[in-house]
């Protein structure tokens, strides 16, 4: 299957929220999703705006120190995981990882390099990088679900 992909420069903070909502917008049902890049690159604030685009309002913190946040939205499950304090992958095995991955969740994954081999394939890949004074965002899709997300955020980043 080849990948289907979509960049956007993301000039601030609140394009990015914005970003992140209108990705939320584009996804139903089970859904993995790769976050990549370097601290302060912006995944965890991408993450914010996807979980406003799924309409929370709470307070979104980042999974560093917890490995994962659950959120239920109206019925939705969502996990927000951040692998970047991770040692050793065999650590997820102890929280239950795949439990995590259950019928029509949504988890959004920061560095999921570090999970390898005990984490399901991504539907899509979103790499964030610099550029100018913003970033560059560059999303991949793996999957037929994510190809059918992505197209969906094409039509979405439109209008």
């Amino acid at each position: 299957m080849n990948n289907l992909s979509f960049i956007k420069v993301i000039p601030n903070e609140s394009q990015m929220l914005e970003f992140g909502s209108s990705l939320a917008l584009a996804c139903n049902g089970a859904t993995v999703i790769f976050l990549q890049g370097n601290l302060g690159a912006g995944k965890t604030t991408l993450a914010r705006g996807f979980l406003r685009g799924f309409g929370y309002a709470g307070k979104v913190k980042s999974p560093t120190y917890t490995i994962v946040e659950p959120y239920d939205i109206e019925g939705q499950k969502l996990y927000h995981f951040d692998f970047y304090r991770l040692n050793d992958p065999e650590e997820l095995e102890f929280i239950g990882i795949q439990d995590y991955f259950s019928e029509g969740a949504i988890s959004l994954i920061e560095w999921p390099d570090k999970g390898s081999l005990l984490l399901p394939p991504a539907d899509l890949s979103c790499y964030i990088e610099p550029h100018e004074e913003g970033r560059e965002i560059r999303i991949e899709a793996h999957t037929a679900q994510g190809k059918t997300i992505l197209k969906r955020l094409v039509r979405i980043e439109a209008e």
